[in-house]
C-alpha cells in the first residue's frame, strides 16, 4: 500500500488541528489556505512535521488520543446537564471486563474529596475500539458536584490480574472538570432596567495633583463624580503591565502581561511606605526631582519612560522601608502582603522573575524581549529557576510588592463603590493577547504558538492586512492543560470589576495566524474550542458578579453573535458603524438589539468632534496612507453625506436640537448640543447599555489612537486639554446627566 502524499497528509493534520481550509474575506472574496501557509501554522503550533512519516505519526495520535488517554484532561459542562457523566477509556482484553474496577474521586477547590467504585457487571460499556491490536472500551462515570466550580477527578483502574496492563499494574490519571453557569452575570438593576457610564482613557487624564498620567486617586474621583451624575460604570483602558518604552512600549493593548498590571497608574503619594518616607527623610527630595515632576504635570502629552523612572525610584525607596518594617516583621502589613503572595501562588512568581530578570537584560545586554536574552535565560529547568529565585529574592519581593500596592488601590475603589449606591463602578478593558517578548510569552511557553502573529486579513479599512504583534495560544495545548492560562486571565481581569469588555470576541471562535515571515495576505483561520472558553468566562462572570462585554465589531457571522447572546454577553454596537447596509443610513435606535452596549466611539475612531471635522482623513492623508487621491476624495464626499444622514437621523427621532439645519454645510462645527442630541439619539435605543465617551463631551478633536501607525501620530500620549478638576466642574456634563436622565430611570 502506498504511502499517501506529504501534502495530502498536510490538508489531514491541517484539519485535525483547526487550520480552516478556506475563508471569505470582507470584499466576499474566496481565499483558500495554502499547503505552504498550513505547514507554517502547524510548525508554529510545535508538531513535528518533517517528513511523512512525522505527520502519519502525528494523524494517529490525536485520532485515537482519547481513546489510548484513559481520561481527558479537561471537562467542561453545564451544572444544568443531566445526567453530568464523563468519559473512560480502558485497555480491556474480550470478556475480562468482569475482573475490572474503577475507583475515582471528585475533589473540589476547598479539598473536600468523594469517593466512588464501580466494577464488574456495574461497568457499562458503551462503546468499544481495537488500536493496534488492544482492545479499549468506553464507558462512563457519573459526576454527582456542589454546584459551580473548578474540581479535580482522580480516576484509577484495577484489575486483579498482574501486570493486565501491560508494565503497569493499575491505570491511574487525573483530570480538571469544570461547572459552569449557562449564562454571564447581569446585575439586577439590569435585569429589566437600563443604564450608562463613562469610558476614560485613564492615562490622559491630566490633575493638578498626579505625576504627569492619570492615576488610580483620579479613578477613584471619577468614580465618585460619575456616580453622583446617576452613571453606573467608569470604563478605562487596559491596566495592563507594559515595558513603559516609546514608542514601541506604550500602547495597552501590546502589553508584557494580561495577568499583571502597570505600576505607572500608582498614586504613589498614597502608599502607607511613601508617607514614612517622606516623614522620615531628612532632606527633601532633589530639586531636579522637583522640577521633572512639575514638567510632567505640565506636559501637553506623557512622557512614559520619564514618569515610570520617577515612580520607580520612589516605589524603590518605599519598598526598602516595607522589607525593614513589615516583611522582617510580624506585623499586620506584613503578613496581609504575605496572603497576598501566597493566594497569586506561581503566577506572580514567575512574572516577578521575569520582571527581574527583564529589567537586568535591559542595563546589561539592551535587550528588551526574552528571545534576546542569553540562551540560559530563555527557558529556565526547574534547579535552574529555584537558583535564580533564592539569588534574586528580594529583587523578586519587590515586583510582587508593587503588584500588591496595585491590587489594595483597586479594591479600595471597588470597595467603595460596592458600600456606596453613589459611586460608579469599573468596567475593566482585556487586550486580545500579550506580546511574544514578554511575560506571558516567557511564563507560559507550552501553550503560545511561536513564529505566528495574530491579526487580521485584508480589508477596505486595511488593505494590506494588519499584524497585531502578539502570539496566538495553541488551541490543543490550552486544552491539555486545562485551559489554565486562560482561566487565570479571566480572574485577574475580573476581579474589583463589574464589567469587563472582552476585545476581539471572535478570537474566541477563531483567530487569524500569520505566519513568521509572511504577509497577512497569507493567514490563515484556526478554530478555537469556543464553548469551553465562553462556559469559563460565564462561570467567572458569575463568581466575581461582574457583567460581559463581547467586542463583536467587523465580520462576525450571526452564529457567533447568536452565542454569545446565549451566554448573555452584550453585544458592541457603535454608533458609526449602525447602518441600513448596503444602503449608507443610519439606523434607527429601534433597531438596535437589546443584550448590547452601544458607543458612538473607541479610542482607535475619531472622537465626534473628529469625525464632523474629518481630521482623521486629515491626518491619515498627510501621512500619506491613502493609496490615491481618488480614494481620498471619496472618503471626504462620504463623510459629508454622512453627516448629512446623522442630522436626518436625529430629526426623525426628535432629538435634532432647535436651529440646527439637515444640510451639514450649515453646520461646519460640532457643538455641545449636537454632541448630545447624538446621545440622546442611542439613549433612545433598548440597548442595556450606553457608554459615553469623556472626549466626546469635552470637545476633544484627535483620537488616541490611529491604526496603522506607531511614531508617526501621536498615539496614546495625548493628555486631556482640561484637568480633572476643571473638567469636573465643566457644565456640559451636568447637561449630560439631565439629558439622559428621563431615559435611564
Amino acid at each position: 500500500m502506498n504511502m499517501p502524499h506529504y501534502d495530502e497528509l498536510v490538508h489531514e493534520l491541517a484539519e485535525i488541528c483547526g487550520i480552516l481550509p478556506e475563508y471569505w474575506d470582507i470584499f466576499g472574496k474566496k481565499h483558500i489556505t495554502s499547503v505552504d501557509t498550513k505547514k507554517s501554522v502547524l510548525r508554529a503550533m510545535k508538531i513535528s512535521i518533517d517528513s511523512s512519516e512525522d505527520l502519519i505519526s502525528e494523524i494517529r495520535r490525536r485520532k485515537w488520543s482519547s481513546w489510548t488517554g484513559l481520561i481527558a484532561p479537561v471537562h467542561v459542562l453545564s451544572e444544568k446537564a443531566l445526567p453530568l457523566s464523563v468519559p473512560v477509556y480502558i485497555p480491556v482484553r474480550e470478556r475480562q471486563e468482569s475482573g475490572l474496577s474503577i475507583v475515582w474521586s471528585l475533589e473540589d477547590e476547598t479539598g473536600r474529596t468523594t469517593r466512588y467504585t464501580i466494577d464488574g457487571a456495574e461497568i457499562k460499556v458503551s462503546q468499544q475500539q481495537w488500536i493496534d491490536g488492544i482492545r479499549y472500551i468506553r464507558t462512563s462515570l457519573a459526576i454527582k458536584h456542589n454546584g459551580i466550580g473548578y474540581y479535580t477527578l482522580h480516576v484509577e483502574c484495577r484489575h486483579p490480574e498482574k501486570d493486565f496492563f501491560g508494565t503497569a499494574e493499575r491505570l491511574q490519571k487525573h483530570a480538571k472538570i469544570i461547572i459552569t453557569p449557562d449564562t454571564c452575570y447581569i446585575p439586577p438593576g439590569l435585569e429589566k432596567g437600563r443604564a450608562w457610564g463613562l469610558s476614560v482613557n485613564l492615562y490622559a487624564v491630566r490633575s493638578e495633583r498626579n505625576w504627569g498620567i492619570g492615576d488610580f486617586s483620579d479613578l477613584k474621583k471619577i468614580a465618585e463624580w460619575i456616580g453622583g451624575l446617576q452613571g453606573s460604570l467608569v470604563g478605562i483602558n487596559p491596566l495592563h503591565a507594559l515595558p513603559n518604552t516609546e514608542p514601541y512600549g506604550i500602547s495597552p493593548y501590546s502589553p508584557l502581561s494580561r495577568l499583571y498590571k502597570n505600576f505607572i497608574y500608582l498614586d504613589v503619594e498614597k502608599i502607607p511606605e511613601v508617607k514614612q518616607l517622606n516623614e522620615e527623610r531628612k532632606t527633601p527630595v532633589s530639586e531636579r526631582f522637583r522640577e521633572d515632576l512639575d514638567m510632567m504635570r505640565r506636559q501637553d502629552i506623557i512622557h512614559y519612560e520619564k514618569v515610570a523612572a520617577l515612580k520607580e525610584k520612589i516605589l524603590g525607596e518605599a519598598f526598602g522601608i516595607f522589607y525593614a518594617k513589615h516583611f522582617s516583621g510580624d506585623t499586620g502589613r506584613g503578613n496581609e502582603f504575605r496572603e497576598f503572595v501566597r493566594e497569586e501562588g506561581e503566577a506572580l512568581e514567575s512574572f516577578a522573575l521575569f520582571m527581574t530578570l527583564w529589567e537586568q537584560m535591559k542595563k546589561t545586554e539592551k535587550a528588551y524581549s526574552w528571545q534576546e536574552w542569553p540562551e540560559r535565560y530563555r527557558t529556565l529547568s526547574a534547579s535552574e529557576a529555584a537558583a535564580l529565585k533564592m539569588e534574586k529574592k528580594r529583587e523578586i519581593l519587590f515586583f510582587k510588592y508593587v503588584q500588591w500596592l496595585i491590587d489594595c488601590q483597586l479594591r479600595e475603589i471597588a470597595e467603595d463603590a460596592a458600600c456606596s449606591g453613589t459611586k460608579a463602578g469599573l468596567y475593566y478593558d482585556l487586550a486580545i493577547g500579550a506580546v511574544g517578548g514578554g511575560s506571558d510569552a516567557w511564563c507560559y511557553q507550552d501553550v503560545i504558538a511561536t513564529g505566528a502573529d495574530v491579526g487580521a486579513p485584508p480589508d477596505d479599512f486595511s488593505p494590506d492586512g494588519q499584524k497585531w504583534g502578539f502570539p496566538p495560544l495553541i488551541p490543543e495545548k490550552i486544552k491539555d492543560t486545562g485551559y489554565e492560562l486562560f482561566i487565570r486571565t479571566m480572574q485577574k481581569n475580573m476581579k474589583y470589576g463589574r464589567a469587563i469588555r472582552i476585545d476581539h470576541a471572535l478570537g474566541m471562535f477563531r483567530l487569524f495566524w500569520i505566519p513568521e515571515g509572511m504577509s497577512p495576505k497569507h493567514g490563515a483561520y484556526v478554530t478555537y474550542p469556543h464553548e469551553d472558553l465562553l462556559r469559563i468566562i460565564a462561570l467567572e462572570s458569575v463568581r466575581n458578579r461582574t457583567m460581559v462585554i463581547a467586542e463583536d465589531l467587523g465580520t462576525v457571522g450571526e452564529n457567533v453573535r447568536e452565542m454569545l447572546k446565549h451566554f448573555r454577553m452584550l453585544s458592541y454596537r457603535l454608533f458609526y458603524f449602525e447602518r441600513k447596509y448596503p444602503d449608507p443610513e443610519f439606523l434607527p435606535p429601534g433597531k438596535y438589539p437589546e443584550m448590547a452596549l452601544c458607543a458612538v466611539t473607541t479610542h482607535d475612531l475619531p472622537t465626534i468632534y473628529g469625525y464632523w471635522k474629518g481630521r482623521d482623513i486629515e491626518v491619515r492623508k498627510a501621512l500619506g496612507k491613502y493609496p490615491n487621491e481618488t480614494t481620498w476624495r471619496k472618503q471626504v464626499r462620504d463623510r459629508e453625506r454622512d453627516k448629512g444622514l446623522i442630522l436626518r437621523a436625529l430629526k426623525s427621532q426628535g432629538v435634532l436640537p432647535e436651529g440646527i439645519p439637515e444640510n451639514p454645510k450649515m453646520v461646519p462645527e460640532m457643538t455641545p448640543e449636537l454632541c448630545l442630541a447624538i446621545y440622546r439619539f442611542l439613549a433612545l435605543a433598548p440597548c442595556k447599555f450606553l457608554l459615553v465617551s469623556l472626549d466626546d463631551i469635552i470637545g476633544t478633536l484627535n483620537q488616541q489612537n490611529m491604526p496603522g501607525t506607531v511614531d508617526t501620530h501621536q498615539n496614546w500620549i495625548q493628555k486631556t486639554p482640561s484637568t480633572l478638576e476643571e473638567i469636573m466642574q465643566d457644565e456640559r456634563f451636568n447637561g449630560l446627566s439631565s439629558g439622559l436622565k428621563k431615559y435611564f430611570r
